[in-house]
């Protein structure tokens, strides 16, 4: 199909143009730049992140608060950024598992992306596709990192509102979260609120968030998703928090750290990583082998 074609069939809210956008941007596909400076993202598209630790349910938290919005008439994209392949760098699809109810309704648009060696829980083409889903016109984007803990403080940087879900077995290491994500949280929802611990959690929590200074108060909110409990105070909270992301300064920060993204995407394109990881395989069969030697000679070229 035609670039001109299928950049026609997007503006008309064709859903499989979307998909194939995606990837061609995914795979920078020739035309694939050209499309992004083409298409003009709806900047009062909210984007919603959830991260937290693996095990934490915020698949469950997203397919049950998708359900309250699909219910209101509101159309949804989620991106499900899983874990990668080791043998061919695609998405692994756990989170369509879990989100299986979604699969087939038409206000529900979901897209695996496979992290690719991204450390912070994200994947390298998050923001343009982010742009695309924008461009596209869905009343919520939902982004689900991949849960690998601390490291995901990127999320920060590509959402207008950061939910950071915990659970109760979480309660003797909540002072970890000072460290790194409990600078990003808009929002904590400790999810299984029903095991043992729960209270202790959320006092914990509601103890940190009250020494933080701003406008915006950090809810503390008491989830199960697999039985509905907390949803709909979930999604109000999230609908208070978007209804200010574009009034203050984050969102100047949130564009500087899309910009630094992309700039460094684009530094380090021409790249070959499969080439890389044979000239380092045979340096590894070499004695004294140095990666930062290795490195500078690259930047050198």
């Amino acid at each position: 199909m035609a670039l001109s074609n299928l950049i026609l069939d997007f503006k008309n809210r064709n859903v499989r143009a979307l998909a194939r956008c995606i990837s061609l941007v995914e795979n920078e596909s020739d035309g694939f730049d050209t499309l992004l400076t083409t298409l003009h993202p709806q900047k009062t598209v909210p984007v919603i992140g959830f991260t937290g630790a693996p095990g934490a349910g915020k698949s469950s938290l997203v397919n049950a608060l998708t359900n309250h919005w699909v219910a209101e008439h509101k159309t949804v994209a989620i991106i499900a950024v899983d874990p990668t392949s080791p043998f061919n760098y695609g998405s692994l699809l756990g989170d369509r598992i879990r989100m299986v109810d979604q699969i087939n309704n038409e206000n529900v648009f979901i897209r695996s992306m496979a992290t690719r060696g991204s450390l912070g829980g994200l994947c390298g083409k998050i923001i343009e596709v982010i742009q695309l889903m924008q461009a596209f016109g869905f009343d919520y984007i939902i982004l689900e990192t991949v849960g690998v803990g601390q490291s995901e403080v990127e999320i920060a940087g590509v959402a207008d509102t950061s939910v950071v879900v915990v659970v109760p077995e979480s309660g003797d290491e909540v002072q970890t979260l000072k460290s790194g994500v409990m600078e990003i949280a808009d929002i904590f929802a400790v999810n299984k609120c029903d095991r043992e611990g729960a209270d202790k959690m959320s006092h914990n929590l509601k103890a940190l968030v009250h020494d933080k200074h701003g406008d915006w108060k950090i809810p503390v909110l008491s989830t199960i998703a697999t039985e509905n409990n907390g949803i709909l105070e979930l999604a109000k909270a999230i609908e208070q928090h978007t209804s200010i992301a574009h009034q203050n300064n984050k969102r100047a920060q949130l564009l500087v750290e899309k910009a630094l993204l992309l700039i460094q995407q684009d530094k380090v394109k021409h790249f070959n990583r499969k080439k890389m990881e044979e000239e380092i395989l045979n340096l590894l069969n070499q004695n004294h082998f140095n990666l930062y030697v290795y490195v500078r000679s690259k930047l050198l070229l």
